[in-house]
């Protein structure tokens, strides 16, 4: 959905074939449409359990109206304001009720949400949980400019939906940016405080709220412990740039109440040559389905399929179409203005074997162009599971030369990228996998994006692996270019090694599962992501190994050759 342009040519059409009453247009609007307002209601509200009813609210009337909007190209920001008049318009009448904002007992807020679907660590984490302290007024301008800056809305689409000037618009993010940065300070100072913040937050009832801000912000004012920032600060913004939408729920059912509206919503779908299937359901009792966004009504349901089974927009590779690493010779590392945000070729597929199956170990990852955004892979092939035991724990964050995780047992192991070029940017070394007892493959890619994606629609040189202005990570000449997420299946044992030197570089090292690997290569650009994941894996010993991975245990992990032999 990421686009320089309010919407783009695919959008465009789609709206046009929704309003002149093709069905399948206006399933794949409102199915492709929702996770930009679940986004949006979600963070303003921080998931009260109002959310649902606003995202609701907002998709019915969308529907409703759709056929009075004059030019397709502005449905994007149609679109948001019409959720920001919602979430407007719910706050007063909470307000004329005075009913409490808490989130209630065992729901999850946006924030946790937002940290543990995106995976979110480091300053990253912290952004997303400092946006619990802000006030309501804040939450809602801070859901579009989140979204500006990962490049799912423009500065005049945001001025638009909140009803200002960009001018004004400009001065209000600013002011919020400064009070999301006192948040962030706040964040910070309790995951390590200090005896006399422990002692001031014993009366505290842990609901973020703006009292308690500003007490807390005037103790970490004149406390220098506190006070310390512990390292570099990396501005919001450029922190956020490129992370993906909050994936909508899988089953995530929108129950949209026509009430006294059912004959006006009737009338409108008539007029606009609605089908005959969706006005026939009117009638009907109300249903929840699991996949297509469709509209049944007695109430009516807008149901989003989950994430991995989004409806088809482009032609699907069969299942069998698996990218399988070929020996390679070295190739150059494509400069990051030659970003594959623009669809490329697939890599092909190597040629089955006719003289019996290849040995294990014998075909190793190689440098291989992205796939073409649109395409949606096969399933992985599911390979036994027993459980992974990992060194670190259920999440291991590796931010320094030498940090190591030693996994063990038969399973899916997840390698989540984090560059940091704005800390130091430069040659590239790549982590290893040394000590190895049994097999390992490298079985897919995803995360939404491969590292060398264009992650900004402001800064055209910016990827995820830097830009023009800090500098890029660059990697040795023939590795593979990592995506945001790599997957790897572990029967065995080994240790994976951070080999930092040069560039600036984490990753967290998480035993997965197949379901996790599914769900993450399949998830595309319908719900927001860059491009659709890919997969490595044919289920084979024929499937690719890591081009850095020995049986060996070397005195330095950063020696292990690019050619790997197991």
């Amino acid at each position: 959905m990421r686009t320089d342009v309010p919407v783009s040519r695919q959008w465009r059409a789609t709206v046009a074939a929704a309003q002149a009453g093709d069905r399948r247009a206006l399933d794949e609007l409102v199915e492709g449409w929702l996770p930009l307002v679940y986004n949006v209601v979600g963070r303003a509200l921080n998931g009260h359990a109002d959310v649902d009813d606003v995202v609701q609210e907002t998709m019915l009337r969308a529907v409703d109206n759709l056929a009075a909007l004059r030019d397709p190209d502005s449905f994007r920001s149609w679109l948001v304001a019409i959720a920001m008049r919602q979430i407007r318009d719910r706050a007063r009448r909470r307000q004329d009720r005075k009913l409490d904002e808490a989130v209630p007992d065992g729901t999850a807020d946006f924030a946790e949400l937002t940290v543990l679907r995106l995976q979110l660590e480091g300053q990253r984490r912290e952004v997303a949980e400092a946006v619990r302290w802000l006030d309501a007024e804040d939450r809602q301008l801070v859901s579009l400019w989140w979204l500006e800056v990962s490049g799912e809305l423009t500065r005049r689409e945001l001025a638009a939906a909140v009803g200002i000037s960009r001018q004004h618009a400009a001065v209000r993010v600013q002011r919020m940016k400064e009070r999301l940065e006192t948040s962030r300070g706040i964040v910070r100072a309790l995951d390590g405080a200090c005896p006399e913040l422990r002692e001031l937050t014993a009366r505290w009832d842990g609901r973020p709220d703006s009292v308690w801000r500003k007490r807390l912000a005037r103790h970490i004012r004149g406390c220098g412990y506190c006070g310390g920032t512990r390292g570099a600060v990396v501005p919001a913004e450029r922190l956020l740039a490129g992370i993906a939408l909050v994936p909508v729920p899988a089953g995530f059912a929108l129950s949209l109440a026509l009430g006294g509206k059912t004959a006006v919503a009737a009338t409108v779908a008539t007029s606009a040559g609605w089908p005959a299937k969706v006005l026939g359901a009117l009638a009907k009792p109300a249903v929840a389905v699991t996949a297509g966004a469709t509209i049944v009504a007695g109430g009516a349901y807008v149901v989003a399929g989950p994430p991995h089974d989004p409806a088809p927009r482009t032609a699907v590779s069969p299942t069998a179409a698996v990218s399988r690493a070929l020996p390679r010779a070295p190739v150059s590392t494509p400069s990051p203005s030659s970003s594959s945000s623009s669809p490329s070729a697939s890599p092909s597929a190597s040629p089955s074997a006719s003289a019996g199956a290849p040995a294990y170990g014998s075909v190793v990852d190689a440098a291989d162009a992205a796939p073409d955004p649109e395409v949606k892979p096969g399933a992985p092939p599911h390979r036994p599971e027993g459980g992974i035991t990992s060194s670190g724990g259920a999440h291991a964050v590796l931010n320094h030369r030498g940090d190591s995780v030693t996994l063990s047992g038969q399973g899916y192991v997840l390698v989540r990228w984090q560059i940091s070029p704005q800390y130091r940017a430069g040659s590239l070394v790549m982590p290893s996998w040394t000590g190895l007892k049994g097999k390992i493959f490298h079985v897919a890619s995803g995360g939404g994006r491969r590292m060398d994606d264009r992650v900004s629609t402001t800064d055209t040189s910016a990827t995820g692996m830097g830009s023009s202005s800090t500098g890029y990570a660059v990697l040795p000449a023939g590795a593979q270019q990592m995506w945001q997420n790599e997957y790897y299946y572990v029967d065995g044992s080994v240790t994976f090694t951070v080999n930092e030197r040069g560039a600036d570089y984490g990753v967290s090292v998480f035993p997965s599962s197949w379901d996790a690997v599914q769900k993450d290569v399949l998830y595309g650009p319908p719900q927001g992501a860059i491009r659709y994941g890919l997969v490595r894996d044919d289920g084979t010993d024929a499937a690719p190994v890591p081009q850095y991975v020995t049986r060996s245990v070397p005195a330095d992990a950063a020696t292990v050759a690019q050619r790997s032999r197991v």
